[in-house]
């Protein structure tokens, strides 16, 4: 019985030593070939280096910066030498009288666009598709594309100019007999003003990648279609629109996750103390708080809350379209 025991642990043993050099072989081959890949694509990896040391520099090594959320930052002592409160702060925001205005307003503004703004450019890339003529498709994404390159800060002159109580829009009212309208300090217009506005600068560049995976269906089915009698609305149902769902199902998700992300600068400029009812969300609360009262921990830990809720919504939407569709982003 000896002999046996002693035998089966010299297996074990014997056998463990091979794992360990299994594995370490395994490790060898794979920093092999990882070398050879580099040695062989060298210009690829330093095309690509610029934007993964912007991603390291400007979005990596900065979360060092959110142990300040759960301490008292203070300048003198630094980032490390301030005392932690663990989730002081926090508690503080969700007791505040102003949480629930925030989140209502900032998901309120979040979910509005996600609504009105995704199904937009999606309509317009099919309705683009179906054009015939070459150069009224040309003329027509010239005129749609043309408002993206403008900046936040002209668009929202723009809406102060023409909505303004003396201004275009209150003038036609006039002349049809109506009341002039206050869009920019009555809180009820905040977020149709915002949402749409939106919808005009963006709908014509977001569907760009629609006509592009548009491009890429094949005539055949079309020409297949037709001979079965089906019409042109039946095509765009049954071929296009199937066509380009992964790619409406990918940019669903990432458009969800950041339902909590509503834009700082465009709310920051249409805001007003009249319409603070409705515009104060969460970004422009963050800038008042940490950079206009210098209350850097409590404005982190809101600003960390807000990517924390983002974050799992993007999880969730994430694995809720990978098991409806069969589409995800992981």
């Amino acid at each position: 019985m000896a002999n046996v025991s002693e035998a089966a642990e010299k297996f074990e043993v014997s056998d463990k030593v091979n794992e360990q050099q299994y594995r370490r072989e395994t490790k060898k081959k794979a920093r092999a070939r990882w070398r050879k890949s580099v040695t062989k694509n060298w210009q690829l990896y330093v095309l690509i280096s610029p934007v993964i040391l912007y991603f390291l520099i400007f979005h990596y090594f900065p979360l060092y910066g959110l142990q300040i959320a759960f301490k008292d930052f203070i300048a003198s002592k630094g980032i490390i030498g301030s005392p932690w409160v663990g989730l002081k702060h926090f508690e503080r925001f969700f007791d505040s009288y102003y949480f629930w205005r925030l989140i209502k307003n900032t998901v309120g503004i979040g979910v509005f666009t996600l609504v009105v703004s995704f199904p937009i450019p999606i309509i317009l890339a099919l309705l683009l598709n179906e054009v015939k003529s070459l150069r009224y498709k040309k003329f027509v994404q010239t005129v749609i594309y043309a408002p993206h390159f403008l900046s936040t800060v002209v668009v929202v002159g723009m809406l102060l100019l023409f909505l303004k109580t003396d201004g275009l829009v209150n003038n036609v009212i006039q002349v049809f007999g109506g009341t002039p309208i206050d869009f920019i300090s009555e809180p009820g217009w905040f977020k149709s003003l915002y949402v749409f506005s939106d919808v005009w600068q963006t709908m014509g560049w977001s569907s760009i990648i629609y006509i592009a995976a548009l491009a890429a269906v094949d005539p055949a089915q079309h020409e297949a279609a037709m001979i079965d009698g089906a019409s042109r609305l039946q095509r765009i149902f049954h071929i296009n629109i199937p066509a380009i769902m992964p790619t409406i199902v990918i940019l669903f998700i990432l458009n969800a996750g950041s339902v909590m992300a509503v834009g700082f600068e465009k709310v920051y400029l249409m805001q007003n103390s009249l319409n603070m009812s409705t515009s104060d969300v969460i970004s422009t609360f963050v800038y008042r708080s940490g950079i206009l009262e210098a209350q850097y921990s409590f404005s982190a830990a809101v600003g960390l809350f807000n990517s924390i809720i983002n974050f799992i919504l993007l999880i969730m939407v994430n694995q809720i379209a990978k098991k409806v569709n069969e589409t995800s982003l992981w």
